[in-house]
């Protein structure tokens, strides 16, 4: 299978090499694509050199399979063209996402609705994967009203400028900033650019996409996002409240045999989930699971996952290994 990577320089462009190659993903030929000024630039893939080229080049190629990851500007434009000349695009922007024609996909809950006519893909936001991959078998069970979220979020999330520029100040050297304000000891309520309604881009994302992914309007969510230093792993604190009761024991058992979701829940050892764990993880972590007890069937509970993998190229690959095993390329 022919398959570009489009953004292959980029943040999560080099995760998903990392994950493609991990996971044995069926390649005969791979592009590594990227913007002109990287042209000729050389990355290696299992242990082979890989001269990056651009979209022109990529689109001359008309591979089986196309991963963007390259901005919503990037995807907007081209994953159009490739869809054209019949590649298959997952799109890892936010370009996609909500419009009505286009699937999101989290594999373990509805890759099931992809179909070959389906060309476009949305991969959704890193903050709604950990979220909904938890959220849908207990909206299965109890039936969601509401869902209130905050995260706090990696600078990983906004990409290596924002990275280097909370190691800069941790080392106290004064350079270019990705923020409007210090990050190194500091947390961000700014994730993304305001909206007219005082949210965020990020917090509406994660209002929206979740409904569309459980393909259910019925229940409500909102968000607050904000940025803390930390390089690695987004973590969430999420309060739901259900239409039924529940048992916190089943509840738990739910989540510990739900795929993709790993269970770290114990008061009594300090095991909950945190970033420092999930790195370089595929799973979404769960733990600190309590009843909220100022609400009546009511629960609060702490999720965490790499940004990087699941939150994005892990994601997006299983979305390709699902396309792939069932011949829909």
């Amino acid at each position: 299978m022919k398959v570009a990577i489009v953004g292959a320089t980029g943040m999560v462009g080099e995760v998903m090499l990392k994950v493609l190659a991990e996971r044995n993903f069926p390649i005969s030929k791979l592009l590594v694509v990227a913007s002109e000024r990287s042209k000729g630039k050389a990355l290696t893939f299992k242990g082979q050199p890989h001269t990056v080229i651009t979209l022109e080049e990529a689109l001359a190629e008309k591979p089986d399979l196309a991963i963007f990851s390259a901005g919503g500007e990037t995807s907007l434009i081209w994953a159009p063209k490739f869809a054209a000349v019949g590649t298959t695009v997952v799109d890892n922007s936010s370009a996609w996402r909500m419009d009505p024609n286009i699937k999101l996909v989290v594999p373990e809950i509805n890759a099931n609705i992809l179909t070959k006519n389906d060309k476009i893909i949305a991969n959704p936001n890193c903050s709604t994967i950990q979220l909904v991959l938890v959220l849908a078998p207990l909206h299965k069970a109890y039936t969601m009203k509401r869902v209130v979220v905050s995260t706090y979020q990696s600078v990983s999330g906004t990409g290596v400028k924002a990275v280097q520029q909370m190691e800069n100040e941790a080392a106290g050297i004064k350079a270019e900033m990705a923020y409007p304000y210090p990050i190194h000891r500091n947390a961000l309520p700014h994730c993304d650019v305001f909206l007219e309604n005082g949210y965020t881009k990020e917090e509406m994302k994660l209002a929206r996409e979740p409904r569309k992914i459980l393909g259910d309007d019925s229940f409500a969510i909102t968000a607050t996002a904000v940025r803390i230093p930390t390089s690695g792993g987004h973590s969430e604190s999420v309060n739901v409240t259900f239409e039924q009761d529940f048992d916190l024991q089943e509840l738990r058992r739910l989540l510990s045999e739900t795929p993709g979701v790993v269970l770290q829940d114990n008061p009594d050892t300090n095991t909950y989930p945190m970033p420092i764990y999930a790195h370089d993880k595929d799973d979404v972590f769960v733990g600190r699971i309590r009843r909220d007890e100022s609400q009546s069937n009511s629960l609060n509970m702490w999720i965490v996952a790499d940004n990087l993998r699941k939150g994005a190229a892990t994601n997006a690959v299983q979305i390709a290994e699902y396309l792939v095993g069932n011949k829909l390329i």
